[in-house]
């Protein structure tokens, strides 16, 4: 019988440090996920609608569980189409400097006065403000060019899409055609951009400066970040959330793990923590007993302060604030980090017998 059957297939991997408390994160675990190819919007798009789906993202959680047992899922996102050479690109609307140059662009005070002086849109804090770089994260989910430098806007846009939690609008230097052999570097328009992401925004995962394009140098300004206040959805089949300080970490009836990279989704776990249930049912100890998942605490992991994915952990009965005292942990010099942390408890409770 399997106790602990979502670290069971990385047993056998060898760790130089000193092995973790069993609530401790796995590092093995973290290490091994297939990360998002995408991990912010194509340099040459200017549109990239939301198309995350709740129900399929609960399906792969809870199939990546039960493969555990044997094998790995590996999943890609595909990577997108480009321009064709020297063709017209969409009208930037945002303002333009008089001197076309990456330094007029960085310089121009007018991208400063509008992201110091546009509102934080309500149940939302901001993160970050008038930054020279965007956003670069596994939670990126989309992609919208908006006409005017709208925060407002941009919060609708994030509100309208499930599981966005938070928003990145800034202005960006752009090329008037798609650079090729016989336009390496064309004329400028400024595209005002907002973009939506299934977690936090931090201003350490503000490391998008821009790029080149052929001749042509991307450039960015004015960049804010907005994260929403609100707790994660309620799950199906389940009481909460209930708000966490850090990590769960219970004395007992701790039953394992699973992390998932990309958008911060409670709805993996409560797959996760069902699919455990479904398998240990299926095969119970010689006296009927198994190991039914009766709670499970989500949070959202980040290394040093850059949002990475969803951090499950599993337990046979609930627990409360008092035992949330992980709050994160050291791996050398870099920091792994507890935040957006709470608990669902199974209703009704399983009793975890035949």
């Amino acid at each position: 019988m399997r106790s602990a059957c979502l670290i069971a297939a990385l047993a056998g991997l060898a760790y130089a440090a000193p092995k973790p408390a069993p609530q401790d994160m796995n590092f093995d675990e973290i290490d091994s996920a297939d990360v998002p190819t995408l991990t912010g919007p194509p340099v040459d798009a200017v549109s990239q609608p939301v198309s995350y789906d709740e129900a399929a993202a609960k399906a792969s959680a809870a199939a990546d569980v039960t493969n555990d047992l044997s094998s790995p899922s590996k999943r890609a996102l595909a990577k997108r189409g480009v321009n064709d050479p020297c063709s017209q690109q969409p009208d930037g609307y945002g303002p333009k400097p008089a001197t076309d140059s990456v330094d007029a662009f960085l310089g121009f005070q007018t991208f400063t006065d509008t992201a110091n002086n546009s509102p934080t849109p309500q149940g939302y804090q901001r993160s970050f403000v008038n930054l020279k770089a965007s956003v670069n994260a596994n939670s990126y989910m989309g992609l919208y060019t908006l006409k005017t430098y709208d925060t407002i806007k941009c919060q609708q846009l994030c509100d309208a899409a499930n599981l966005c939690t938070a928003f990145n609008i800034y202005f960006e230097r752009d090329p008037t055609l798609a650079p090729a052999d016989a336009c390496p570097n064309p004329t400028s328009f400024t595209n005002i951009k907002c973009t939506l992401w299934g977690s936090g925004v931090t201003e350490q995962a503000a490391v998008n400066k821009g790029q080149y394009r052929r001749d042509f140098q991307v450039v960015i300004a004015g960049s804010n970040g907005y994260t929403k206040n609100n707790p994660p959805d309620s799950q199906a089949g389940f009481d909460g959330p209930t708000e966490f300080g850090g990590a769960i970490n219970a004395p007992n009836s701790y039953i394992g793990q699973k992390y998932f990279p990309g958008v911060y989704d409670a709805g993996k776990c409560a797959a996760a923590c069902q699919a455990n249930t479904a398998y240990d049912h299926r095969h119970p100890r010689s006296d009927g007993t198994y190991d039914a998942c009766n709670f499970f605490n989500v949070y959202l992991l980040s290394i040093n302060n850059i949002p990475q994915g969803t951090y499950c952990g599993l337990y046979t009965k609930t627990w409360g604030k008092q035992y949330s005292t992980n709050y994160g942990q050291y791996r050398g010099s870099d920091y792994y980090s507890v935040s957006s942390s709470y608990g669902y408890t199974l209703s009704p409770q399983d009793p975890g017998h035949i």
